[in-house]
């Protein structure tokens, strides 16, 4: 029997959404939003931006019962404030920092009371464009005091920290997996993880499989966006569209380490239509999954080992790629 991945959607992606020149589709309330993807088969989760999308913790409630939606994070937004323009957590304003340290903070009070089971944030704020710009040592140590701060409050509500290379800032400070994970050693806390966008490790010059290998190996847990891009930037393609084997062998390292929440869609529609974007990403992870847990794991596991690439390029062949042909 097939299995069914527990799949997710950030709501945002499902109304009106803009790049530096136009906009797409169509702005949504949120529970319009919850309404189109209740009707996508094989999505039950949603990823929620707070505060600025969110209402009332009993309001959203009764919307996740009334369509049949699960929380799979509540996700924290530190880059919108107009203070944090030049960074939240970096700021060389302590008042700053300690504003958008408390937005996390109210994040994890809200993901209890609406029963989530963890906060995600991406810093896209904290980050720099020009030389000279910041001290990056004061920086460093304002992003590990700031998160350790946050994690430290209601640690038993798990925070993942989101890297990127870039966007909004030129550079982001924590821009790959080997730079969050230095960034968790640092802090120590082992209720801090790690969200690995499949996206952003990809145009980050990441092989997103090998990524995920590195985190999934650490004390440190871990959750998923799925997307996919040309290698040069961030667009927030659907799923494989780009990078298939990458995403074959993604899925294949997702299932050696036993992974089992939800895959998020961090899929930006643009101009197609969202509920089709959506089933998309559902309906080719829910395939390739299965393909991946059908094919003979030990024997692809031989030829690895081997070092024989050619004899491996066939068994993907005929596993992955020309398996009905």
């Amino acid at each position: 029997m097939n299995k069914v991945v527990k799949s997710a959607v950030i709501t945002g992606f499902l109304g009106k959404t803009t790049d530096r020149f136009r906009s797409y589709n169509t702005p949504k309330t949120l529970e319009e939003k919850f309404a189109l993807l209740s009707t996508i088969e094989n999505i039950d989760g949603v990823e929620v931006v707070y505060p600025y999308e969110v209402p009332s913790s009993d309001e959203l409630k009764r919307l996740l019962a009334k369509y049949s939606l699960k929380i799979a994070a509540i996700n924290v937004n530190v880059k919108n404030e107009p203070e944090f323009i030049l960074g939240g957590l970096t700021s060389e304003d302590p008042e700053i920092r300690k504003k958008a340290v408390s937005m996390i903070c109210d994040a994890k009070d809200y993901a209890e009371q609406v029963g989530a089971n963890k906060v995600q944030c991406c810093p896209l704020g904290d980050g720099y464009e020009f030389s000279f710009q910041q001290d990056y040592r004061k920086a460093w140590k304002y992003l590990v005091e700031g998160f350790a701060e946050a994690g430290t409050y209601k640690p038993e509500m798990p925070l993942f920290i989101e890297y990127k290379p870039n966007e909004v800032r030129g550079k982001c400070y924590i821009d790959s997996a080997s730079k969050a994970l230095y960034l968790l050693e640092q802090i120590g806390n082992e209720n801090i993880g790690i969200t690995l966008d499949f996206g952003h490790s990809m145009y980050g010059k990441e092989n997103p499989a090998e990524a995920l290998s590195l985190i999934a190996s650490s004390k440190f847990p871990y959750y998923v966006h799925i997307n996919d891009n040309d290698g040069a930037w961030d667009w927030d393609y659907m799923v494989a569209s780009k990078h298939f084997l990458e995403y074959i062998e993604f899925i294949y390292y997702l299932q050696e380490f036993e992974y089992s929440d939800y895959l998020t869609s961090d899929t930006s529609p643009t101009r197609m239509d969202p509920k089709e974007t959506f089933a998309a990403n559902a309906r080719w992870t829910n395939k390739i999954w299965n393909l991946v847990a059908d094919c003979d794991r030990d024997l692809l596991a031989q030829l690895m080992n081997e070092g024989n690439y050619m004899k491996t390029w066939k068994f993907i062949e005929e596993q992955f790629l020309l398996r009905n042909c």
